[in-house]
């Protein structure tokens, strides 16, 4: 008896020696969380995209308050930066607002089914077989994928091609890293925008016409056209260098296929300025 006495008492001693230093250590070691932290989670879209370059919305409003800056999040945009700027008592500086684009316009008037698909209904497992079921192997595969990764209900699938609505669309990049064929792209949202590509068929001329009546075919009379070199033809198709162009818009006028668009214009219907 007098032995489970000494081992319970000596039970008892190391369990309060542990629990003294697990105080301890949890008061020595202890991190030191910003409160300020939350409150910028809170301004913080809650969508995790990404697009800031942290794992989330939680790591990037703990990364504001060690030091990140303060308009990294594409999503949230200038106000987002502004509140975040109140909070951290410093300068929001310009924050550039982007908005997704579907550079094809192979919508079901314009393109055919090469075969009958049955599989299972996404973008990815189509693509699997043959580039997918339609005639244009880069275009709109339509089963909407980007729509399923939009968190911000931006994207719809309208003719059998997904479209993006740039009053919704904030930008994150989750529709761009969902679509197999990398036809999704991240443009500049300005007052005056740029022209964009609406094709990323690399065949020549005569076999984009074949598979999509609002193919770019090469031509290059946007080349021809465009008094600043901005744009250059790039395995069969027009490509824009942005940091050259000069919004003139010539390349628009003078594309015979239409396939080169005003984004804001043709999109939102935004007043030329």
């Amino acid at each position: 008896m007098k032995a489970i006495i000494i081992a319970s008492a000596v039970i008892a001693v190391i369990g309060l020696l542990g629990a003294v230093l697990l105080v301890a250590a949890s008061k020595l070691f202890a991190v030191t969380e910003d409160e300020r932290a939350k409150e910028v989670e809170l301004v913080l879209p809650g969508a995790n995209c990404g697009s800031c370059g942290y794992a989330g919305c939680a790591a990037y409003a703990k990364a504001i308050t060690e030091g990140a800056p303060v308009n990294q999040c594409i999503a949230g945009g200038a106000a987002a930066a502004e509140k975040i700027a109140a909070i951290m008592g410093v300068e929001a500086g310009d924050a550039t607002e982007y908005k997704a684009m579907v550079a094809c316009r192979g919508d079901l008037s314009h393109t055919k089914k090469r075969y009958e698909y049955h599989g299972i209904p996404t973008c990815a497992a189509c693509n699997v077989l043959y580039n997918g079921d339609s005639s244009c192997p880069f275009g709109c595969l339509g089963f909407g994928d980007c729509v399923k990764a939009c968190k911000f209900d931006a994207i719809e699938i309208v003719d059998g091609i997904a479209r993006v609505d740039p009053k919704k669309c904030t930008g994150c990049g989750a529709c761009k890293t969902a679509c197999p064929k990398r036809i999704i792209f991240m443009y500049e949202y300005k007052r005056k925008p740029k022209p964009i590509v609406m094709c990323s068929n690399h065949k020549k001329g005569v076999d984009t016409r074949r598979e999509c009546t609002e193919g770019c075919i090469g031509c290059g009379k946007c080349v021809k056209n465009c008094p600043v070199n901005a744009i250059t033809i790039h395995d069969n198709v027009a490509r824009v260098d942005y940091d050259k162009c000069i919004s003139c818009r010539k390349c628009v006028t003078n594309c015979p296929i239409n396939c080169i668009i005003i984004p804001d214009r043709e999109l939102v219907g935004a007043e030329e300025t």
